[in-house]
């Protein structure tokens, strides 16, 4: 018997220190963050400045591959199939995880168990933002002028399920107004549609509409997160205006592939949030884009992707959304 607990003892002993060497041997080769988007958006920058530090920190190359198309979903589907090893990466925001399972029927991925979440590295709240010829400065505002006017005040949006749509529609279900859904093919003719007075409203992130804000080009009359940012501090919160429930976030998650090993896990974890903990680095790739640093644990960020599942099944059901 003690020779078997003795062999058990000595069998575990080496089993962990596999695996702790495995961790401390990481990354043995290059390292690819794949962006399921276009390059040269906040998502992109992000990953390309992260990239950059951890080339440092590692002593191996650390490149960035975007792989666009499908709203993430054919970025995301290699990452999935990639070996589980740490050196293949994912750097994406919340639909990937959170929106496309409800907006697709079969996904070639499972949100749940294809991906290993690594760390949540920032959020923002979005801007509800208007026309400046439309004579509304905050929430409430607006829904009396719904009120009045059922149906014929337009919102842009890049489609069904996005935030526009689910913020919107959700506002008007509960406050018993309507508003009339325009849905265009991108960002960026989403945001002119409003700018050239196509649309009264749309939504948008600090990080992308912070600049016509400032312009003067549209008017943010609310945030979705429980404070004001710091660099709009003039722009209220859609609870201040009484409408609480109004709340949504963009955040910015690393993913590893399903399997990978907890001690690389945490090891990639421990190294990238040491990144986004320098101050240098916050300010200029964070704060700037009136971005939140977060840098959760990987426990911390599936706890956080399950709350967020929850709270956007609640706004896909007002919003009458089906999956296709």
């Amino acid at each position: 018997m003690m020779t078997m607990l003795r062999s058990g003892t000595l069998l575990t002993a080496c089993l962990l220190f596999t695996v702790s060497a495995l961790a401390q041997s990481f990354p043995s080769q290059a390292v690819r963050i794949v962006v399921p988007y276009a390059a040269g958006g906040s998502t992109d920058t992000l990953a390309r400045a992260l990239a950059k530090e951890l080339g440092t920190s590692w002593g191996q190359p650390v490149v960035v591959e975007n792989i666009s198309g499908a709203d993430s979903v054919i970025g995301t589907s290699r990452v999935a199939g990639a070996a589980p090893d740490g050196h293949t990466l994912l750097l994406t925001i919340d639909p990937t995880v959170v929106g496309n399972r409800f907006l697709f029927k079969k996904l070639p991925y499972d949100p749940d168990k294809s991906l290993v979440p690594i760390t949540m590295l920032a959020r923002s709240g979005i801007f509800v933002v208007v026309n400046p010829s439309v004579p509304v400065h905050n929430l409430r505002e607006l829904v009396e002028m719904a009120r009045r006017s059922p149906g014929k005040i337009a919102y842009s949006s890049v489609g069904r399920g996005t935030s526009a749509h689910l913020i919107l529609e959700t506002l008007a279900k509960r406050e018993g107004v309507s508003f009339l859904h325009i849905p265009y093919k991108g960002v960026a003719p989403a945001t002119t549609a409003v700018v050239a007075g196509e649309v009264s409203i749309s939504t948008g992130s600090p990080a992308a509409n912070g600049a016509m804000v400032k312009a003067g080009r549209v008017r943010a009359i609310a945030i979705t997160a429980p404070q004001r940012t710091k660099l709009f501090p003039d722009v209220p919160t859609a609870a201040e205006a009484g409408y609480p429930y109004v709340v949504s976030w963009i955040w910015f998650g690393l993913f590893a592939p399903g399997g990978t090993s907890p001690q690389v896990v945490d090891r990639i974890y421990r190294d990238s949030t040491a990144i986004l903990k320098q101050p240098e680095f916050t300010e200029k790739y964070l704060t700037a884009f009136s971005l939140d640093r977060v840098a959760n644990s990987p426990s911390e960020f599936a706890e956080a992707i399950r709350t967020h599942v929850a709270e956007m099944g609640e706004m896909i059901k007002a919003a009458g959304v089906q999956p296709e």
